[in-house]
């Protein structure tokens, strides 16, 4: 890896995060993500779930708004404070996703809502969520789609992929995209690692740990905004998977 894994910039970033999200989320999850994973939520017909990179507790309390038990797990201490004050009644633990403070067969229904681009060892950290579902469990992922954190080589921190000419998007550009590493991201005060891996090595991880692919999407922009809907558009920023462990 090419970052520095002992320091992801979460604990410095924590509140510049919280600011971003607003009440609502950012426009990829109130505009993208939100009601599909809402939908597969319902309908994996689960009762008591857990949400594996909680962060500040906003998918929790979404899933508690729908009837679903949802424990929030996060490594930040600072966001599970916001995930308690916001959430009095919810349950929120400091942990990590490569060694989950579960027992077996523990929850109908494990999310991973943008949190594997987090987590530096990835196949532990899905072999554990595998380890907590109970058989017939529902493992629900949201992920950037991995030609998102092929970041080219050599561009300045936080700049992306897009390449813009005369004021509007030519095209999406990315690199070394069969190479697994670690990478700092900046934005709105916030600067954090990220991790880049092709989706063959997710499917192989999810394959590996006994999990059998239900549904896979790449769901489409909703909102009002011309900009973000070409944007999203133009490139499946998003994939959402639906994992059952047999």
């Amino acid at each position: 890896m090419t970052a520095d894994d002992t320091d992801n910039g979460w604990d410095a970033s924590a509140a510049a995060w919280v600011a971003h999200l607003g009440d609502t989320g950012d426009r990829g999850r109130e505009h993208v993500l939100d009601a599909p994973m809402l939908a597969a939520a319902r309908a994996s017909g689960a009762r008591i779930a857990l949400d594996v990179g909680c962060g500040e507790g906003r998918f929790c309390r979404m899933l508690r708004a729908e009837g679903i038990e949802a424990t929030g797990l996060d490594p930040t201490a600072a966001l599970l404070d916001i995930a308690r004050a916001r959430d009095p009644q919810g349950a929120y633990l400091q942990g990590i996703a490569e060694a989950l403070p579960f027992a077996d067969a523990q929850f109908d229904l494990v999310v991973a809502y943008l949190s594997l681009i987090d987590i530096a060892d990835y196949r532990t950290a899905i072999a554990q969520m595998a380890r907590v579902l109970t058989p017939g469990g529902t493992l629900l992922v949201g992920n950037l789609n991995p030609f998102a954190t092929a970041v080219p080589r050599d561009w300045p921190e936080g700049k992306g992929g897009w390449v813009w000419q005369e004021g509007r998007r030519r095209y999406y550009a990315f690199d070394d995209y069969m190479t697994e590493r670690g990478y700092k991201t900046a934005w709105a005060g916030i600067r954090i690692t990220n991790y880049h891996r092709p989706l063959s090595a997710y499917m192989a991880a999810f394959l590996g740990a006994g999990l059998r692919l239900r549904a896979y999407d790449e769901p489409p922009y909703t909102g009002p905004d011309p900009g973000d809907a070409d944007k999203f558009a133009r490139a499946p920023w998003f994939n959402l998977m639906v994992w059952e462990r047999r």
